[in-house]
């Protein structure tokens, strides 16, 4: 055997066996993501049976022998196991349920149809009239073009698509707050799998179209960049294992809800009545004494029913007041600064960072957009 290919059977059994032993640590975790993890254990094995099948064809195995029949064809299933990680990543109640199966439909077409193809062989004599003209044809379509790897590619570019979608859109589940920051590893290797089976589709249709597979890039770096994502997302998945992208809040129940919700109705009304805002010195103790409240229960009203937290939503008050001090003309000769001061800010940076968060732009436009 040249020393190159023993070289690559080396790395391809490197990323196999990674894949193998990061997939089982996966698979016995017990966090929040103990689903999540599952799914990205499940990629992991079938990159790592997908690398072994092509080890065994170099030692001459798996290619129209007993091995050639027990080696199942799994391209279809990737792009689903992509889509249901990230999905089940990003909402740590998800179960899979019977309508979620159909997503899977495509890698059960792929089995039965390859054992139909490879089934063929026990009548074929050598002529095209031993074999039924779905045999003869699909044995064409499925041998001879490249059929199974651009749609098993497709299927990757789709499901990695709409995976990307939903860690973008990052929806909120009821009892949980989701760290975006701690999903970016995902979104990293979603779009590395899409890119990677962009460019392997296109090569490959490339390839048979107009090099009759001359070009043959379905070889060698078609596996060790697979051998290289299946090291690069076990290690990924394992250093970050343990790792939770939520937290559980609390959810208050519905007696708890109206009594938040008649706090913050308490609270609204003493600041346009009172114009509590306007004090600079402001806290949650001044507030819940004016209105005769704990202050544990003003701040979980601002909180559950404003969805703010106390400092942003006094400076949203003084915001407005601001923009109230601006429209009257006779303030036209003092500066932002003074205003803004007037208004109950109390400090310089206090004011920026609220005019920056609300609007998007920086003070200096205020004067000019009112």
């Amino acid at each position: 055997m040249e020393i190159k290919i023993v070289l690559l059977v080396i790395l391809l059994a490197i990323g196999a066996i990674q894949g193998l032993i990061y997939g089982s640590i996966l698979l016995r975790t017990t966090t929040l993501h103990k689903t999540a993890n599952g799914f990205l254990a499940a990629i992991l094995f079938f990159f790592s049976y997908r690398l072994a099948a092509e080890i065994l064809h170099f030692f001459g195995l798996g290619r129209y022998d007993i091995w050639y029949y027990f080696l199942l064809e799994m391209n279809w299933v990737y792009g689903a196991l992509v889509y249901f990680f990230a999905l089940s990543y990003v909402n740590p109640s998800f179960k899979l349920l019977r309508k979620h199966w159909i997503h899977f439909l495509p890698v059960g077409i792929e089995i039965i149809w390859s054992f139909f193809i490879k089934s063929q062989n026990f009548y074929w004599d050598g002529t095209r009239e031993s074999l039924s003209w779905l045999g003869y044809y699909g044995y064409i379509a499925w041998m001879h073009y490249p059929t199974m790897y651009v749609v098993g590619g497709l299927l990757i570019i789709l499901y990695g698509y709409r995976a990307l979608t939903i860690l973008k859109s990052t929806p909120e589940v009821l009892g949980y707050q989701l760290f975006a920051p701690r999903i970016s590893w995902i979104k990293r290797v979603v779009i590395a799998l899409i890119v990677f089976s962009i460019l392997f589709t296109s090569i490959t249709l490339i390839d048979f179209l107009f090099f009759d597979y001359a070009f043959n890039f379905f070889g060698y770096p078609i596996f060790i960049i697979m051998a290289i994502i299946t090291y690069w997302l076990g290690l990924e998945g394992f250093s970050r294992r343990n790792t939770l992208a939520f937290k559980q809040v609390d959810i208050p129940s519905e007696k708890e809800l109206n009594q938040l919700q008649k706090i913050a109705e308490k609270i609204k009304v003493q600041m346009q009545k009172e114009q509590l805002y306007k004090n600079p010195e402001l806290t949650v103790a001044i507030l819940s004494e004016t209105i005769n409240t704990k202050p544990y229960l003003v701040a979980k009203a601002i909180n559950k029913i404003c969805n703010s937290k106390f400092n942003d939503y006094v400076n949203e008050w003084r915001f407005q007041e601001l923009k109230k001090l601006l429209n009257q003309p006779e303030n036209g000769k003092f500066t932002l600064l003074s205003l803004a001061f007037e208004a109950g800010f109390n400090s310089k940076a206090s004011f920026n960072r609220t005019v920056t968060k609300l609007t998007g732009k920086s003070p200096k436009h205020l004067k000019s957009n009112l």
